[in-house]
Formats: structure tokens, sequence, C-alpha cells
């Protein structure tokens, strides 16, 4: 059995709010990259020119991508050989949280209360999924959510006979409607089956993958480059100027499900795409 301190915790996750705002991941600003060489708007190419050029300015002078640094959203993976002395987990992944948000003059964005409001004054409390895995460490990754793109996404409880077709005018017309406001150029997690909370989760699940990567089942990597192909062909583009880049990948992933539903779950990310993967 190892013992891990929960202090470790909290010293990780503090560091990891500030790298995850402020540090561009590779794979989206290489599709980034992509997207500006193959674009003919010249809307299109100026925006994307700038998000780069913002992205450096962050990155070399370790200020946040984005204004809004986000909901704290992690996923960790506990090994079951692992024992966490000091404190409870949750306790030190929030203390991290309060500690990163300050330390790197990150906005404070979650409100104590759905309704009443009041912003509890330092980003906590996180979202926290764990998962107890094999082994003897400890798997954190974080994904801040600015809700400029998490309030395009959405849900639906399709039914069986609507099929293929049904997921792809499901997602296509999410994206649609969502328009300009997620910040685009996108990326979008699918989530298909399970039930309802589950397509949700994996939705989100899906933007922790790399833009490059494919589905490695052949029917559903084809279905995200389907989906790719015509999110793209909305014109909406970089900004909601218009182009040929209104996303830069999509994520597809599944689940079993009921025989009687289908539910399907798209989680919109902007095109930061910000989450960051340490191991303890």
């Amino acid at each position: 059995m190892r013992e891990i301190n929960a202090k470790t915790i909290t010293d990780t996750v503090e560091r990891m709010c500030i790298d995850a705002n402020c540090c561009l991941n590779d794979d989206i600003k290489s599709a980034l990259e992509r997207g500006l060489d193959a674009e003919t708007n010249a809307a299109a190419k100026d925006t994307l020119q700038n998000i780069l050029k913002n992205a450096d300015i962050a990155a070399a002078e370790e200020l946040p991508i984005c204004q809004d640094t986000g909901m704290a959203v992690f996923f960790i993976k506990v090994g079951q050989d692992v024992h966490i002395t000091g404190g409870l987990l949750s306790d030190a992944v929030n203390e991290g949280v309060r500690r990163g948000y300050e330390s790197g003059y990150l906005r404070k964005s979650v409100v104590a209360d759905p309704i009443r409001r009041g912003n509890t004054g330092d980003n906590t409390p996180a979202i926290i999924h764990t998962e107890l895995v094999a082994g003897d460490s400890i798997e954190i990754t974080i994904a801040p959510k600015g809700f400029g793109s998490e309030n395009m996404s959405a849900i639906k409880m399709l039914k069986p006979s609507e099929g293929l077709s049904g997921v792809i005018d499901f997602v296509v017309d999410t994206v649609r409607n969502a328009g300009s406001n997620p910040c685009p150029p996108i990326v979008v997690g699918v989530g298909i089956g399970g039930s309802f909370e589950k397509a949700a989760l994996m939705a989100k699940q899906a933007l922790l993958r790399s833009v490059d990567s494919n589905n490695p089942d052949p029917y559903y990597a084809e279905l995200e480059s389907t989906l790719l192909k015509k999110i793209n062909e909305t014109g909406i583009g970089p900004q909601g100027y218009g182009g040929a880049t209104t996303a830069l990948g999509v994520n597809v992933e599944t689940f079993p499900t009921h025989i009687a539903g289908m539910p399907c779950a798209v989680n919109i990310s902007c095109h930061v795409t910000r989450h960051l993967t340490k191991i303890i």
C-alpha cells in the first residue's frame, strides 16, 4: 500500500489550475494552424491569427488564455493500492483550486447557489469525478470549463428508431443553434448511449481526447468525420465571422444502453478546450 499525502495533491492541483488556463494544448494549437492554412475567408484567417497570437502571449507571460477561467472540473483515477493521508481527496483538490485561482490571478466564477447566486470568492467547489483503478498512483486530469460554451451544450433522449440520422441531425442542429456564442472554432464532445447522466458524462470526457484522435471503432470514427464535415459546412466560422473552420474536431464516446432508448449528449467547448493530466 502506497501512501500519498493530501498536501501533495493540493500542491499538484494548484499548479495545474494555472498551467491549464495559461498554456494552449499542442493538439489544439496544431489544429488552429491547420485551419489557418486552409482558410480562404479573410475575416476567418485574421481571427485565427489573433487566436494563435493570444495563446503565444498567454504562455510567454503566464496569463490566462481567456478571461473566463472556468469552473474547475476534475477526472481523478485513484489506484486501489493508494492510501491518502492527511485529509480527504475532495478537500485536497478544493484547497488546490482555491490556491491556484488566487496565486494565478484567475477569475473566480463559481456561485454558492444556482438560483440565489453569491460568488464563493475562490472558484470552489470544484466538480470532481473519481474512478477506482488498479495500481498505486493517482492520475489527475483538470478540465476548466467556461460557460460561454457549456451553456450551448444539450442532451436529448432520442428514440432508437431515430437511428444514426437522428444523432447526426441533433449534433449538427445543436452546433448551428449555438452559432458564435461558444467562441468557435469549437471542439465537440458527443456521448451516445448509457443513461441520461452517463451520456452527458461521456460527452464531457470526449473533450479530453486529442482532436487528432479517432474513435477506435471504425463505425464511430467515420461518424466523427461525418459530423466534423457537416459542422464545418454550416459556415459559422471562427468567432462567427464565416469560413470553413467552425470546429477543430468531433470526438464521440459510446456505451451500451437500454432497448428503449438512445440518449445523446453534446458538450461544446471553445477553441481553448483546456485540459491537463498529471500522475502522482
